[in-house]
């Protein structure tokens, strides 16, 4: 992997790397959160100034079409008219009140609407919240310890979950935490994505000690990779038959693969959802619900402790619930597929063409080009064919792809996100950049 990108590239990004050079010295690695780092390209990160509809725009006044959209929140586009007026009308009336606030039952009663599994909901402020909170729901509800999840998988920077996770952790090579104790790992029982037999073996052995099995019914933190139908079916299966919970980790694909999420299209029904991104309309929300009588053991109607002194917060509930209303009354998700699949049909061309051996994975608006060390393209099912991926091609590609006024993930192992604002027009330009850049 190259330690820099293409000189050209970096003369076209003085300002971003001054704007770097001064974060560096402020914030730990210049960012704050790894995701931003380009440990995964190389070079340093690009700074923008400010984003609208479909196009990112950097502090060097550089363009790009925006395949990111802030990890997944941007599905309508930035700056949607609807999301800023709602952000607007609820900044002229005041930005906290650390106290309940009707807007909040409006957007609850979005999601209990639109998610199969969510009778009842709580919020919080980040996707990381949710899903510690969700852990600790299912271990207060069942009285049990363990909790199973799946290599590649991503599901915040908890203690018990940082253990094997994707995305960054991933991308820079630290699935692993210093911090996290050896007794939260060993509580974590790390199994193989698409694998059902090994799930079987584990409650086979482990069953009457496991609280809750935490999945991405659609993974998006490893690259993009499809469920297979007998493993969520096992996973439902297994669970319910040994009393333990199925929790979906949809903070990516929570509305975005339909209004439902991934559960909708996949008509697997777990017993607790974990939101972000999209919930939220580009703002600090997050949301964990599911059955009635699980939720109902949070604090204060139960006994499971949580909180969160801005969980609700006023500006991002609006947000939040102009974005959902929106998805409902205007769904963009046919035009997201078409898209979707255009670009999925025109990367396999580029990389066809160019003789690279890429597989292609997509599900609805999200995707990923996994390329492979050859000779001939492997399915990705799982973390042990993903990780074989060759990240110094991708990293060439990315910043080809840069060059060309289009911006990717910084990393093979994150999924790319189209939103409802990108053309006819800007998927040919994508496609046609995407030619370029593997030829070359």
């Amino acid at each position: 992997m190259p330690d820099h990108p293409p000189a050209a590239t970096a003369a076209r990004r003085r300002a971003s790397h001054t704007a770097f050079a001064r974060a560096r010295g402020l914030i730990p690695g210049g960012v704050n959160s790894p995701a931003r780092a380009f440990g995964g390209v190389g070079g340093e990160p690009i700074f923008f100034r400010e984003a609208q509809g479909q196009w990112l725009t950097d502090i060097d006044g550089n363009r790009y079409l925006d395949y990111i959209g802030s990890w997944g929140p941007m599905i309508l586009g930035h700056r949607h008219p609807r999301v800023v007026a709602a952000i607007e009308a609820a900044l002229a009336r005041g930005t906290s009140y650390g106290a309940p606030t009707e807007a909040e039952s409006r957007l609850a009663e979005l999601i209990i609407a639109a998610v199969p599994s969510i009778e009842k909901v709580r919020m919080t402020s980040s996707g990381t919240e949710a899903a510690m909170s969700a852990v600790r729901l299912a271990r207060g509800v069942t009285g049990r310890d363990k909790i199973v999840k799946f290599a590649g998988n991503y599901h915040g920077h908890g203690d018990s979950l940082l253990v094997a996770a994707g995305s960054s952790a991933a991308t820079l090579g630290v699935p692993d935490s210093p911090g996290v104790t050896a007794g939260t790992a060993r509580d974590t029982l790390v199994l193989e994505y698409n694998d059902p037999q090994e799930l079987e073996d584990c409650f086979g052995r482990e069953g009457d000690e496991i609280a809750a099995v935490l999945l991405e019914p659609v993974v998006g933190n490893m690259g993009l990779v499809r469920p297979e139908p007998e493993f969520l079916a096992a996973a439902r299966r297994l669970t319910r038959s040994h009393g333990a919970l199925l929790v979906f980790d949809e903070v990516m694909s929570g509305f975005r693969l339909a209004l439902g999420g991934a559960q909708e299209i996949l008509g697997v029904v777990p017993d607790l959802t974990i939101l972000g991104k999209i919930v939220g309309g580009g703002l600090p929300l997050a949301a964990y619900g599911g059955r009635a009588d699980v939720m109902d053991h949070v604090l204060p109607a139960g006994k499971v402790f949580q909180a969160g002194t801005l969980a609700g917060n006023p500006l991002a509930v609006a947000a939040g619930t102009a974005t959902l209303e929106e998805l409902a009354e205007r769904p963009p998700y046919g035009q997201l597929e078409r898209h979707g699949a255009a670009l999925e049909a025109g990367f396999r061309a580029a990389a066809a063409a160019a003789g690279l051996p890429v597989w292609v994975a997509r599900v609805g608006s999200m995707l990923t080009m996994f390329f492979q060390p050859g000779p001939e393209p492997v399915p990705v099912r799982g973390w042990k064919t993903a990780s074989r991926s060759d990240k110094a091609r991708y990293a060439a590609f990315f910043w080809a792809m840069i060059d060309r006024g289009v911006y990717l993930p910084c990393s093979q192992y994150e999924a790319l996100f189209l939103s409802a604002a990108l053309t006819d027009a800007d998927i040919a330009a994508t496609i046609t950049a995407a030619h370029e850049s593997l030829a070359g």
